[in-house]
């Protein structure tokens, strides 16, 4: 049976069940909208991708986590991304 999370130094992560790769890779980004829909296939990003719901430690603040492999998806990302 699958973990139901992945704890980090920095998150406490819950896979998407849509993910393809249940990986966290380097390039990361925090969406501090725990329920906004994040549609990564949309991106048509370049690399491999993961998100996961992530409840980061520091601050105790709940959100979404995106990760990337490749840092040029992280700007596309960010360029790309609307919160609700």
């Amino acid at each position: 049976m699958a973990e139901a999370f992945i704890a980090t130094d920095t998150y406490k992560l819950f896979p998407s069940p849509r993910n393809e790769h249940r990986h966290v890779f380097l390039h990361e980004v925090f969406v501090p909208h725990a329920y906004t829909l994040i549609d990564l296939p949309t991106y048509r990003l370049q690399g491999r991708y993961s998100l996961f719901a992530a409840y980061r430690t520091a601050d105790r603040k709940m959100g979404q986590l995106v990760t990337f492999e490749l840092e040029a998806d992280v700007a596309r990302f960010h360029a790309r991304f609307v919160p609700d």
